[in-house]
């Protein structure tokens, strides 16, 4: 099984590096950022061994299409795809906030809710819901962007206002835009089946001062969606909900005694057991975005994303 779990390219014009947990971004001369979707796989802010078959390719390729499905709400940062794998677009200055934004109590806000606690990131959770309920209105829960490292922490709207993480004019376009944001996602979700239950946004400003949406959209890695099917008669009777998101990965983790916490150790992921994860992958990307997956040629990646991006940069010359 060929992956990408690393990347070490020397584009023309390149100025810097920066190595995520998923992506890898290569910031370019002419006010351009590439960006490399790798086969990377994170949960619980932890880079599992081993890459998946195909995940960086599906990342990327549903980012690309939601991008360009919401381009007439909210500017987004894209240029272009020139492989499949990999994002050209416009530099950004990201703002240091995520934000998450959960139409449904489920993933941490359950885990937080099944503890007892009713307020989440300054919100109000009400009294008296079930896990995967839907909340009355959906609730905007930001998280600080973690530096390398470290583990994206909640916060409220309160607080990064008063600590001056994100200005109060800036942070009204913020909460505008993901508002936007998900109700788009919500209505492209429901064309295909789904239930959009939450997501988060990530923004940054262009060099001219303009807000616009950066790195990934309504994947699978920053989104959770149910099947609409089934789904109040599942709710109904106690039952967990078919989900198309990575919690499958985070509940292995937690089965098998994982949960990014210090002193534990990532179980082993076998052969067989990548494979499972790749193929739920290519069932979310179909899902998701209602077309068939079609498999780059993997046999040497990085070759063909230089070629691809080289050509790519000749265009523009």
């Amino acid at each position: 099984m060929h992956t990408l779990t690393h990347t070490n390219f020397n584009f023309p014009g390149q100025k810097a590096v920066y190595k995520g947990k998923v992506r890898d971004v290569y910031t370019l001369e002419n006010n351009l950022l590439l960006m490399v979707a790798t086969d990377r796989l994170s949960a619980f802010d932890v880079v599992m061994p081993k890459g998946i078959p195909y995940k960086g390719q599906i990342l990327n390729q549903i980012a690309t299409k939601m991008m360009r499905d919401t381009q007439d709400i909210v500017p987004n940062w894209l240029l272009a795809t020139p492989d499949p794998n990999v994002a050209i677009g416009l530099a950004c200055e990201p703002f240091k906030v995520e934000m998450v934004i959960r139409g449904y109590l489920s993933g941490h806000a359950a885990r937080e809710y099944n503890i007892g606690k009713r307020m989440l990131c300054g919100v109000v959770m009400p009294d008296g819901m079930k896990e995967n309920d839907k909340f009355p209105n959906p609730i905007i829960t930001p998280a600080t962007k973690a530096e390398k490292g470290n583990h994206d922490e909640d916060i409220s709207k309160e607080d990064i206002l008063k600590r001056g993480i994100v200005s109060k004019e800036d942070y009204a376009i913020l909460e505008d835009y993901t508002i936007k944001l998900f109700q788009r996602g919500t209505e492209i979700a429901k064309s295909r089946g789904l239930i959009l239950v939450d997501t988060k946004y990530e923004f940054g400003k262009t060099k001219d001062g303009k807000i616009v949406l950066i790195d990934e959209i309504h994947t699978p890695d920053s989104s959770r969606y149910f099947y609409s099917e089934g789904y109040e008669e599942r709710q109904a009777k106690g039952e967990p909900q078919k989900q198309l998101s990575k919690e499958f990965v985070r509940q292995w983790l937690i089965q098998n005694g994982f949960q990014g916490l210090e002193g534990q150790l990532v179980p082993e992921m076998s052969d067989a057991y990548i494979e499972t994860v790749s193929n739920r992958y290519i069932e979310l990307y179909e899902n998701i975005t209602g077309e068939t997956f079609i498999k780059a040629d993997t046999l040497n990646i990085t070759q063909r994303i230089e070629k691809n991006v080289l050509r790519f940069l000749n265009t523009m010359q």
